[in-house]
């Protein structure tokens, strides 16, 4: 009679279980050790058969036994690969007999509208339930429930999954979720109990759970989230805490669900307390012999009301401070001395420095596709360096000004057994660095211009720009090749490549046939003079060609006369700038500079071409944003020729003078076309504020702006009753297909002869 070692349970531990209990049965049934003749397997249907001679503890012409049997079933079992595994022995052969378990061999979605199909499946394969995988029903099982549980956290609380297992040929199966998701559950109330400091609503615009409005289709802020809720409550706290009230408290919150599961009440109960005022400040601990230097950083004053988030800034500050001289691990603590009976509050920071450290070793980590050095070229801390605090926020934030990340993370950890050493970790995020950007703007008349661009600035990771423009308006067409390296050398100097051909043809032309070309080419070169300031020097060569006689100005047509049709040129720019923004897609806080100025000396035209601009961004409150906007453009000939036609600056449209066509103030010469000026100003303001229940939703904002400026000639006087003005409102949403911006105004200063474009948008998609 053939010796079986076997396990018919399904589960593996079940089998575990059976393994142990045969080994465990009387002498009679164990098996003699021998040595092994052969080893066959049976039962294979997938499975390669290496993969059980892998897992198998004996080969050919080893002793058998029965724990080697053991070992072997525990072996196989473990691979996930059977749902049964038996060893038959037969004179001197150990036959390996297994049940495969079934493939799956498509994962299917029915009724699924909440969530990507393709970040769901891609989940449900990192839990083990993909194409190919083994099919194992308890974690079917456990993702049924954990999908059902992330539609409960989207407020879909009648969503029901029900799973299906459809068996088919060669042992496979087909593992179909259906989903029933129903109607989301809406907030229909949320309450304030115990509020008479500030009014109900006051508190409530603070939350980013709202009641149902007109965007909440967009926002889905009138989901229920726990995660929102408690956050919602920390603002609360921080609200209360931030003015005055030390000892303000959330007594309870309560959430209760319609029978019907559509609607959600949330009731919060509060004690404000009262109102402290802070009377001193002090500080005790070890402060480096440089207390007058922390005092100087404390946001507190004696005689103000307690604000909780004057005390955590100068926590930070002072840990800031610390992290300067090498300190990191620096403990500060702020302990108030309350007293109830007079409403009053002393302050002590303790601080204790601990242990000075300096950093071991710098790692990147999240970089897909960026390469290492574009992330270490810009850090300021070194290897081997003591830690310092501002040296590694400096660099955090130039890594984030590269624009390549979504986010940006420096992570501090210390290194095991060795006290006074840390490691940096560098996490980032890769976002899609290519940029295809569509610009349309409309007329009064029904006229459309059109503008393209298709730009990569992280050129296969290596943090090169590469970047091809084209401009189809009527007025002006162009086609821009640009690259720039920017870290040409290893001390940061970039160096840049234009190749340019323009055409330009001044509105109200009176031919279609007439036009200026302009083809050339220009490099340059960006010093860093330091951490925010770059100053560029430059070359080129440029050729411009006045077009024929039909429909040319007056004023190109006499130009040309005089001097011919083509001019050939050779500016040199130096230019500076300085970029001390917290963000350039929406800045909130910081100023932006820069100066260009471009001369051409020893060619057929010699001019002077100066521009500068001066954006300053302050926040104004909690939720509002002001941006200021200053530009001024000079032109000046050097020569005995007069300044250039063909280099005047022109204004009004997108980016200039808004409600005016595009390129239609200025100078107009006596054939009606708009010829622009050596001299330009303009100046604009905008106000943004979050669409109204939005919460604080940074991608969907509003604003109002106002610009003012105009474009004068080189022999014209500079007039402030010339300006023109406009005013409007405008949408900035960072659309799923990109950066969208919509804009319409009217004219408060015009001219009768003004081209009037009321509205204007802007769209780029990202890739």
């Amino acid at each position: 009679m053939p010796s079986v070692f076997t396990s018919g349970l399904l589960r593996p531990t079940a089998a575990l279980v059976a393994v142990v209990a045969v080994c465990a049965m009387p002498s009679a049934f164990a098996v003699e050790p021998f040595v092994l003749k052969d080893i066959r397997i049976e039962g294979l249907q997938r499975t390669d058969p290496g993969t059980v001679f892998a897992a198998l503890p004996f080969r050919i012409g080893d002793t058998y036994n029965d724990e080697k049997a053991a070992a072997a079933l525990r072996a196989l079992f473990a691979t996930g690969l059977f749902s049964d595994v038996r060893v038959v022995v037969e004179d001197g052969v150990a036959v390996v007999i297994v049940d495969e378990r079934p493939v799956i061999a498509t994962v299917n979605f029915a009724g699924l509208k909440e969530f990507e199909k393709d970040a769901l499946l891609k989940s449900l394969k990192d839990a083990g339930i993909g194409e190919g995988l083994p099919f194992d029903k308890a974690l079917v099982d456990r993702a049924e429930q954990e999908i059902k549980r992330q539609y409960l956290s989207r407020s879909l609380y009648g969503a029901e999954v029900v799973t299906t297992i459809t068996p088919i040929e060669r042992n496979r199966v087909n593992v179909t979720f259906t989903m029933n998701e129903g109607e989301a559950a809406r907030i229909r109330e949320i309450r304030i109990v115990g509020a008479s400091a500030f009014s109900e609503s006051t508190l409530l615009d603070r939350f980013e759970l709202t009641t149902p409005s007109w965007l909440t289709w967009y926002t889905k802020s009138d989901r229920y989230s726990r995660a929102k809720l408690n956050g919602d409550l920390e603002t609360l706290r921080a609200y209360y805490v931030n003015r005055g009230y030390l000892e303000f408290a959330i007594d309870s919150t309560q959430v209760t669900i319609s029978p019907d599961k559509q609607d959600i009440s949330i009731a919060i109960s509060i004690r404000e307390g009262q109102l402290y005022t802070v009377t001193g400040i002090r500080l005790e601990g070890d402060f480096l012999g440089r207390e007058d230097a922390f005092r100087a950083l404390v946001g507190l004053q004696p005689g103000q009301p307690y604000r909780g988030d004057a005390v955590t800034e100068t926590q930070r500050r002072f840990n800031e401070l610390y992290g300067q001289y090498g300190y990191t691990f620096a403990r500060v603590d702020a302990r108030p001395e309350i007293d109830r009976d007079k409403a009053q509050a002393i302050i002590t920071f303790v601080a204790s420095p601990q242990r000075r450290v300096y950093v071991r070793r710098i790692e990147v980590s999240g970089n897909t596709r960026t390469r290492d050095e574009v992330i270490r070229r810009e850090f300021r801390q070194f290897e081997a360096a003591w830690y310092d605090g501002a040296r590694i926020k400096l660099s955090r934030n130039r890594v984030d000004r590269l624009g390549f990340f979504g986010e940006v993370d420096v992570e501090t950890r210390e290194v095991p057994g060795v006290p006074d050493q840390v490691d940096l970790v560098i996490a980032v995020k890769e976002k899609p660095t290519g940029n295809l950007l569509v610009g349309a703007g409309f007329s009064s008349a029904d006229r459309l211009s059109l503008t393209a661009s298709i730009k990569q600035e992280n050129v296969f990771g290596s943090g090169n720009y590469l970047g091809l423009e084209l401009n189809t308006s009527k007025s002006s067409r162009s086609f821009v090749f640009s690259t720039v390296d920017p870290y040409f050398t290893i001390d940061g100097v970039s160096r840049a490549f234009d190749i340019f051909y323009r055409t330009s043809r001044p509105l109200n032309s009176l031919g279609d046939s007439y036009q200026i070309t302009t083809p050339g080419a220009a490099m340059r070169f960006g010093v860093p003079f330091s951490d925010y300031d770059t100053v560029f020097f430059g070359i080129g060569w440029e050729r411009t060609q006045i077009g024929t006689t039909a429909g040319i100005p007056n004023s190109y047509f006499l130009y040309r006369q005089q001097f011919g049709e083509a001019s050939q040129a050779f500016p040199l720019t130096i230019g500076w700038a300085r970029d001390g923004r917290d963000s350039a897609l929406a800045p909130t806080l910081g100023r932006y500079q820069r100066l260009n100025v471009e001369t051409s000396l020893f060619s057929d035209v010699r001019y002077m071409r100066t521009n500068y601009q001066i954006q300053q961004f302050l926040p104004v409150a909690s939720q509002l944003t002001l941006g200021l906007n200053a530009e001024v453009g000079y032109g000046k000939a050097l020569g005995s020729r007069p300044y250039p036609i063909f280099k005047n600056f022109y204004g009004g449209g997108l980016g200039s003078v808004r409600v005016f066509e595009q390129n239609s103030l200025g100078a107009i010469d006596p054939t009606g076309a708009f010829i622009g000026g050596a001299r330009k100003i303009n100046l604009n303001a905008e106000l943004y504020l979050p669409v109204p229940g939005s919460g604080n939703d940074k991608s969907l904002r509003i604003f109002a702006f106002t610009d003012v400026g105009n474009v004068w000639g080189d022999e014209e006087r500079i007039n402030t009753s010339t300006l023109r003005a406009s005013a409007g409102l405008g949408l900035s949403w960072l659309s799923p297909v990109g950066p969208l911006k919509l804009s319409y105004g009217a004219p408060l200063r015009s001219q009768p002869n003004d081209r009037i474009q009321r509205f204007q948008f802007q769209i780029g998609t990202a890739f």
